[in-house]
């Protein structure tokens, strides 16, 4: 039977969570932070605890993958700890909302930064997101190997190009603005910097899919847990470090009415052609996260079909390219629908906030599994209890804060994501097609 092939190194590892957490939402977060949170050293605040919570989860990540170094990653956790049932629902939400409308809604972006040098309309604006889908997916379809060395090009280009921004906002912006850590007029409460916190974290997405590609990755054991940790801590300090660039260039109070804070810090540094630089990092790091996003989940589908919980057709595996080919092309298609017809906005919406309940049922597995004999990790979660624990109560108060704010649509993606059960449970024979 064919295999899949270890192609992914240290590097490779890195750049996939690095390059698949720095897309567009960094461009435009900062200013709904520092709405909810009117002080620069309160923003920054912010960034630095949700990096902290992030590598919280990476911490227990990165123990889980060590003693589960397949293919799925969360898939293969949630499974082993609580279910097969509950691996599907992960599963079942990827696919049908979850990853594919992060694919679809992040290539929609980097169609619409293309028409800043070439105008487009709103049709031909899907047709080259849909474009952006194919082509990477083909890319992953050859090989891993190539995916790979793609994501780390573009996750050197995005690093730097960051850096060349914080150093253009050094030697050439002021901001005139009041000094780092002087507030605005309205005071901030405990629940402003909370929602604060939860709108950095989803700016951080997609941290755990380099656990995705486990059984293609050399040594997996030390090779993911080192690369989680280096890419977010790589992000980490990115992230501040723009967030202190678009400050420098702006004041506060343009920090919050913007509506392209990116764009808008370039242009007070650079004038006009400002924006031209922006548009190009952003297509960049669109690039970059769609790869990243499109190589990690048909590895997840992969896994589920040759456990049995989906057809077993898409558990097959190139004979010659090594790669779980029918698990790309599905997401291709499906990932392709969704922009065609708009109908990721509302799925996307309505259910990205439930991998947060994932999430903590992935962390809280660490206190289940250490009760096993059979669970032998080579890697341990650093500062275990403490840390698992306040990432835990995160993913809770992100769950509940989003039930609050929006009940009804919070009530369809909850809905959207049980509807898996009754699938899980009525259609299961059907799975050996």
């Amino acid at each position: 039977m064919t295999e899949l092939r270890r192609s992914i190194g240290l590097g490779q590892a890195t750049a996939l969570v690095a390059g698949t957490i720095i897309g567009a939402s960094i461009f435009v977060q900062p200013s709904e932070i520092a709405r909810l949170v009117p002080s620069v050293t309160g923003v920054i605040l912010v960034w630095v605890v949700a990096g902290l919570l992030t590598l919280f989860g990476a911490f227990a990540c990165a123990e889980l993958a060590s003693a589960f170094p397949r293919t799925g990653g969360v898939y293969v956790f949630l499974k082993e700890t609580y279910s097969p049932a509950v691996g599907f629902l992960w599963g079942w939400a990827m696919f049908w909302s979850i990853h594919s409308g992060i694919i679809a809604a992040i290539a929609v972006v980097f169609a619409r930064y293309v028409g800043y040098f070439t105008p487009l309309s709103d049709a031909q604006i899907r047709l080259v997101a849909i474009g952006v889908i194919l082509v990477l997916s083909a890319v992953n379809y050859f090989g891993v190997k190539h995916g790979g060395r793609l994501q780390l090009l573009f996750t050197l280009v995005k690093v730097l190009a960051i850096a060349v921004i914080l150093l253009l906002a050094v030697l050439f912006g002021s901001s005139g603005g009041p000094a780092p850590g002087v507030a605005a007029t309205h005071e901030i409460s405990i629940s402003a910097f909370a929602q604060a916190v939860a709108a950095g974290l989803f700016a951080f997405g997609g941290w755990h899919m380099v656990t995705y590609t486990a059984e293609e990755t050399r040594n997996p054991k030390r090779t993911i847990p080192r690369g989680l940790l280096l890419g977010t801590l790589t992000v980490t300090a990115c992230y501040i470090a723009l967030n202190t660039a678009y400050f420098y260039a702006l004041p506060l109070e343009k920090v919050i009415a913007s509506t392209r804070v990116a764009a808008d810090a370039a242009e007070a540094v650079l004038g006009g052609r400002g924006g031209a630089i922006i548009s190009g990092l952003v297509i960049f790091s669109t690039f970059g996260a769609v790869n990243g996003i499109i190589l990690a989940g048909p590895r997840v589908y992969f896994a589920m079909a040759r456990d049995r919980l989906l057809f077993q057709w898409i558990a097959a595996v190139h004979p010659r390219f090594q790669t779980p080919h029918r698990a790309i092309v599905l997401q291709a298609l499906w990932a392709s629908v969704l922009v065609a017809t708009g109908t990721y906005r509302s799925l996307f919406t309505r259910v990205i906030y439930t991998e947060w309940i994932f999430f903590g049922l992935m962390a809280l597995g660490l206190f289940l599994q250490r009760r096993q004999p059979h669970y032998v990790p080579t890697f341990q979660a650093w500062g275990y209890p403490v840390l698992p624990v306040l990432f835990i109560l995160s993913s809770v108060l992100i769950v509940a804060n989003q039930v609050v704010a929006d009940p009804l649509n919070s009530t369809l993606g909850l809905g959207l994501v049980a509807l898996g059960l009754p699938v899980y449970y009525l259609w299961p024979q059907k799975f050996a097609i």
